[in-house]
């Protein structure tokens, strides 16, 4: 082992943190010698603390990452210091805007800079108080009227237009993140927005060029990011996710909430189908009370009838984002919500779109594939790339485990005059390429 730890340490791994609704999990990965991703740990913790994306519990979040780190250092030898960090929640928010900008001199060429001025000024956005534009993703320019521009620099003009879409989070919700993150005695090095990280490890090239819509169901909470030309054309946060059906399962069938979280994981289903007839399921009774017979047709009732209000909200996204008709390959559902039987059917009943579910094994090497199989892992696994895209782009080393004690010294005394400006740089352009 001592051995194996020696040749890791040369710097090329990542570690992904992912502080969900019901786990929080850890996923430490390097690339291989043909460009895959290898994961050499991985950590998870129930998480008690965060509810919809939102930290509700300071103490009991810190509490179940450092649990969550503690197994993935156990599993792989290694010393975990800095982390990529998912960012979700109802907190987030997204809206379309047009910027432009007239240049003084035609003769000279549109530059970087023009490009970066135009950008910038989409930060200055008037918002909710408490909320803050945290990343600019610009969708196409428009030169002196000539529309449809990917790239503009080189052009001669004097008008720069472009449509942007925006993304805005709540400062506090952001802050508390990072606390925890800190408190558990871990460096933020950057937070990635969960359905960029959901789609790098489930999307393949084509997808993302001819049009898809990925829908990650968390616990609390469930992302829609549409995709289309390999830009991200559209992302909406439904405040429905896994839980809300363990709890429908509990009041339904008057049963316990870990009851009605097992009923649902083995027997589930979000399509009644006809070999459910007459299934019944026996749950022993607490203290001495008679055994409870449920009936799987009738799980599959709620469940199905929770999921398709979800399905539902997802296809009015789709709608309204004015991409019904460019997806040509349809929806991926990922996620730990995605695990359920017979969802892919319900979906493309509800939509008449085809529909695949989305495992984590896109960009990963041949022995990882069996760690990692489950859609709930496609956040780790996204932010782990999602590292590795950063410190490409950057040039930054890739290496993680550095001092803790300076780190966390340098993070404290910077990190609350220019919170925004951390947050503003973490979100950088190329987590979204």
């Amino acid at each position: 082992m001592e051995e194996s730890n020696q040749h890791i340490n040369t710097g090329d791994y990542i570690v992904g943190l992912d502080i969900g609704t019901t786990k929080i999990s850890v996923m430490i990965g390097r690339k291989n010698q043909y460009g895959k991703l290898e994961i050499l740990g991985t950590g998870r913790a129930v998480s008690n603390g965060v509810s919809r994306g939102i930290v509700a519990n300071i103490d009991k979040t810190v509490d179940s990452i450092k649990e969550a780190i503690t197994e993935a250092k156990k599993k792989s030898g290694i010393e975990i210091d800095e982390v990529f960090v998912g960012i979700a929640g109802q907190h987030i928010k997204s809206l379309q805007h047009r910027g432009e900008l007239v240049r003084d001199n035609i003769e000279i060429e549109i530059e970087k800079a023009d490009i970066d001025k135009l950008k910038s000024n989409m930060f200055k956005l008037i918002t909710i108080p408490g909320e803050e534009v945290i990343h600019v993703i610009p969708q196409e320019y428009t030169v002196d009227g000539e529309d449809g521009i990917q790239d503009p620099k080189g052009m001669a003009g004097v008008k720069l237009e472009a449509n942007f879409h925006v993304i805005t989070a709540q400062v506090g919700a952001v802050r508390n993140i990072i606390r925890c993150v800190e408190k558990a005695g871990l460096t933020p090095k950057e937070l990635v927005l969960e359905p960029f990280a959901s789609a790098v490890a489930t999307l393949d090239e084509d997808e993302l060029r001819e049009g898809v819509a990925l829908v990650d169901i968390g616990g609390g909470t469930t992302d829609v990011a549409i995709f289309l030309d390999n830009i991200i054309r559209h992302t909406a946060v439904i405040p429905f996710g896994g839980n809300v059906i363990t709890k429908d399962i509990k009041t339904g069938l008057s049963i316990l909430e870990k009851q009605a979280e097992l009923l649902k994981i083995k027997f589930g289903s979000a399509m009644y189908t006809e070999d459910q007839e007459n299934v019944m399921v026996s749950i022993p009774g607490l203290r001495g009370r008679e055994p409870k017979e449920i009936a799987v047709k009738n799980l599959s009732e709620i469940i199905g009838a929770r999921y398709k209000e979800i399905i539902d909200l997802v296809y009015h996204q789709i709608k309204v984002s004015g991409y019904e008709n460019k997806l040509m390959t349809g929806i991926v559902i990922t996620g730990g919500g995605a695990q359920i039987r017979n969802l892919k059917q319900l979906v493309a009943f509800v939509t008449g779109k085809e529909t695949r579910i989305g495992y984590p094994n896109e960009h990963l090497g041949s022995e990882s594939k069996d760690t990692v199989v489950s859609p709930m892992y496609a956040t780790g696994v996204g932010l782990v790339l999602k590292g590795f895209e950063h410190a490409e782009y950057t040039n930054a080393p890739k290496k993680v485990a550095v001092p803790v004690i300076k780190e966390a010294v340098d993070v404290e005394q910077s990190i609350e005059p220019t919170l925004m400006d951390r947050i503003s740089g973490w979100f950088t352009e190329e987590n979204i390429d």
